[in-house]
């Protein structure tokens, strides 16, 4: 989906859909950024692997908020309701957190997602508690009362090209342990990147007093 309308359609980076995952691979896992992350984009950042294999990788970031509007006035922009309709949303609509997933394409959106929603040629199952759907017919369900009983909305997303992670992972640019679905689609975003270290056994206060030191 585009934060403008646009005809619906499934298109995911590194080409999409669901295949057979190797075990070299990171599909589902989070990368959790270390202290001296080089690259200010991505201080602090906990991305949640969408898709890794030989040709790159792509990942959602899901500890930092978009500088949008909120969900509702979103849905509004993108016709998806009419203003007058915002009054009447379920719940779960309104609760839902509109995220900067990354520096790439931040104009199009990305709905990570419980897997109690599949959509036809729409929806990426990643893992058994998570799947990706980027089309505006979530939108439409979620509107409805009808989306997934959990769910994020990213804009954007964070790409890799061919061996650009693993390099950026053997040069400790990187930690990565697996994805834990409470955690991933938690609204406190401010702790999620101490309670992703924490689950991997790393107290922060330890790995930054040592991370500048050889």
């Amino acid at each position: 989906m585009s934060v403008r309308p646009s005809k619906q359609g499934s298109e995911y980076p590194l080409g999409g859909g669901p295949r057979e995952s190797g075990r070299r691979y990171l599909d589902g896992q989070l990368l959790v950024a270390m202290p001296g992350m080089a690259d200010e984009r991505f201080a602090r950042a906990v991305i949640y692997l969408c898709a890794h294999s030989e040709e790159g990788a792509m990942g959602i970031v899901v500890n930092q908020p978009a500088r949008v509007k909120n969900f509702p006035e979103l849905l509004v922009q993108l016709q998806v309701i009419a203003p007058q309709e915002r009054i009447s949303l379920p719940r779960g609509a309104e609760e839902i957190q509109v995220l900067s997933g990354g520096p790439v394409q931040t104009d199009r959106g990305f709905v990570l997602h419980s897997p109690d929603f599949f959509l036809d040629n729409s929806t990426l199952p990643i893992d058994d508690g998570v799947s990706l759907t980027a089309t505006i017919d979530i939108l439409r369900a979620i509107a409805a009362g009808e989306g997934p009983h959990h769910a994020l909305l990213a804009l954007g997303y964070a790409g890799w090209d061919a061996g650009q992670l693993e390099d950026e992972i053997q040069r400790n640019g990187w930690l990565h342990c697996p994805a834990d679905p409470e955690l991933l689609f938690d609204r406190d975003l401010g702790s999620k990147y101490t309670r992703a270290l924490r689950s991997m056994g790393i107290d922060l206060e330890r790995l930054s007093s040592s991370a500048g030191h050889a």
